[in-house]
């Protein structure tokens, strides 16, 4: 259950006051605020790692209370304060539409928990009253769930999977995602929503960093959806026509792009033919096999000096502890919940697909965003 409707059914009364900026001499930071004791000794260690065993065990309380900052509109509020500034609960609960007498309560509690995980940031000042209280800040994890210059943020992609449908998905009802959105045309816009947020904000700098469709005329975007991304790519290189190519239930929602035409097909049957082939997040969905036939319709579509370029996760072979790694191998195991023979692929696995279809080279050109630009060539 969200935290967020509790209090917008409910608003604080209080009144708004300047946003407080960080006093050095007066603030301690949450990391002081750790009760866990740093321990050589074994039953140190034991307890370390029962606490680590304890936070896993409640490890959805993060996503859900993240949910209910985004809906509530906090990290906006924190955004709107400045940059350096911090605010109070009371302060935060006053801009809220809510008569929810704990509503700054709440919010400091919400805020609690996402500084512990250093979403946001935490100071400690003693008020005129000579009480400690809690003040909180923007940090540079939290500004991608504040809308950036082109209108989006990492935002609707936390509610879409936070989305009644989506969890209910892990019930494993044996229906493909891609199937169940042509069922549902609500949780279908709330799909739509999320990928127009994240191709946004991600092919953006895959424009900046990658320059492989210089030179290219006609570049086909398999699996484009309402085709955002050539609207991207084909004004930062205007010489491009794209052809944005997705299933009819996708394409009838799509908007009118200069340069881009929208065709209806199945990938899996045929794919028209460009000097190039683009694949955004379209092979984890998928199983070797199908990825196999796919990458077939491709290599007829494109001409003998043409490419396939593919953005997808590579996944560690053996496993690591980064971040970067974990929202690949969480998003291999999310796949389990969304198509049965999708998944996150290694390098190894990537060259193999190459090797089945018949290209003689496979690239990996850069690393972006959390993904890797694949250049696939006969």
């Amino acid at each position: 259950m969200y935290i967020a409707p509790t209090i917008t059914k409910v608003a604080a009364a209080a009144s708004a006051s300047p946003p407080h900026h960080r006093a050095p001499a007066m603030a301690s930071t949450v990391g002081e605020q750790s009760t866990m004791a740093s321990s050589n000794s074994d039953d140190g260690q034991e307890q370390q790692h029962y606490a680590y065993a304890a936070q896993l065990v409640t490890s959805t309380v993060l996503s859900m209370t993240l949910q209910a900052a985004f809906e509530l509109g906090l990290f906006e509020i924190l955004a709107k304060a400045g940059d350096g500034a911090e605010l109070s609960p009371t302060e935060i609960a006053a801009k809220i539409t809510t008569s929810n007498p704990d509503a700054a309560s709440m919010i400091d509690r919400i805020l609690r928990l996402l500084a512990a995980h250093t979403v946001v940031g935490c100071s400690v000042i003693i008020d005129e009253n000579g009480n400690q209280q809690r003040l909180y800040g923007l940090t540079l994890v939290a500004k991608y769930f504040v809308l950036n210059e082109d209108g989006v943020s990492l935002g609707p992609i936390l509610s879409m999977i936070q989305d009644k449908v989506f969890l209910h998905s892990w019930a494993h009802e044996g229906l493909h995602a891609f199937e169940y959105n042509r069922l549902d045309q609500r949780f279908n816009q709330v799909f739509n929503n999320a990928m127009i947020n994240h191709t946004t904000t991600v092919i953006k700098i895959v424009v900046e960093s990658y320059n492989g469709f210089a030179n290219l005329k006609q570049l086909v975007d398999v699996g484009g959806g309402l085709g955002v991304t050539l609207k991207i790519i084909t004004s930062a290189y205007p010489s491009i026509k794209g052809i944005n190519f997705d299933l009819p239930h996708v394409i009838q929602d799509a908007p009118s792009y200069p340069r881009v035409e929208h065709v209806v097909g199945d990938m899996f049957e045929k794919i028209p033919n460009g000097d190039a082939i683009f694949m955004k997040w379209i092979l984890h969905d998928w199983s070797d096999d199908h990825c196999v036939k796919l990458l077939k319709n491709c290599y007829v579509a494109i001409p003998d000096d043409g490419k396939v370029i593919v953005m997808e996760g590579v996944a560690p072979t053996v496993p690591e502890t980064t971040a970067a790694a974990k929202v690949i191998i969480q998003g291999d195991v999310l796949m389990m919940t969304q198509s049965i023979e999708g998944k996150e692929r290694t390098r190894d696995e990537f060259k193999a697909l190459a090797a089945k279809v018949g290209f003689k080279h496979i690239k990996f050109v850069c690393f972006v965003s959390n993904y890797w630009i694949i250049e696939f060539s006969k």
